[in-house]
């Protein structure tokens, strides 16, 4: 499984790839805001310096939402580097516009994925990968982790290129949970993939490792 962290902060983003466990970087309008980049030529450098950071894979999202806008917006975005992966929403435009962007060799990230049939419309269009939102379905009281195996058993049964990139992912047992479901891809805060490393035995073993190093070594 790649692991992807969900932000646009580059302490976080370097924080992971020095770790040696980061595959790419998803972004949106509102993790730049949060970062307090705001601005068309703010933006498009911050996506240029976090390209910088990683090797690969990073989802740029437009922001536009009819046809023409979204292949202008998107080329754009897709000459600030080759890392770029141009993020589309799930909308009958966007569609159409992921179908244009893989015509002319343009990776795409298809986003806010609520149900198999949108993921599979996506996958037909061409898109790169799809983005399921599991934790919104679990916070309506819909299971999540039952549509990421839905659509990894669907595309594994006709062989679609898109890969399965499961966002929305709140904690440890999410991340682990999608590994086991087969989920190409799992994007989500950095303090999910560093929980990972947690674990009481661990720390109650290390601290008697250097307990009993103390005492033969007093």
């Amino acid at each position: 499984m790649q692991f992807f962290i969900d932000t646009a902060s580059l302490s976080e983003i370097k924080e992971a790839y020095d770790m040696g466990v980061l595959d790419g970087v998803t972004t949106n309008p509102s993790l730049m805001a949060k970062e307090n980049i705001t601005g068309h030529d703010n933006i498009t450098a911050h996506y240029k310096a976090i390209c910088d950071l990683v090797d690969n894979n990073v989802s740029a999202e437009v922001i536009a939402t009819d046809y023409d806008n979204i292949l202008k917006e998107g080329k754009e975005l897709a000459k600030i580097d080759d890392k770029i992966v141009v993020k589309v929403p799930m909308i009958k435009d966007g569609v159409k516009a992921i179908k244009a962007f893989s015509s002319e060799g343009i990776r795409t990230n298809c986003t806010l994925i609520f149900n198999a049939g949108q993921a599979m419309l996506a996958a037909k269009a061409g898109a790169s990968y799809i983005s399921p939102f599991l934790g919104r379905l679990d916070d309506i009281s819909t299971d999540g982790l039952s549509l990421i195996g839905q659509i990894v058993l669907i595309f594994g049964n006709y062989g679609f290129e898109t890969e399965v990139l499961a966002a929305s992912i709140r904690h440890n047992m999410h991340l682990i949970q999608c590994a086991e479901l087969g989920a190409d891809v799992a994007t989500c805060p950095l303090s999910v993939i560093t929980g990972l490393l947690k674990h009481p035995l661990t720390d109650s073993g290390l601290e008697k490792f250097l307990a009993d190093y103390k005492k033969g070594n007093a």
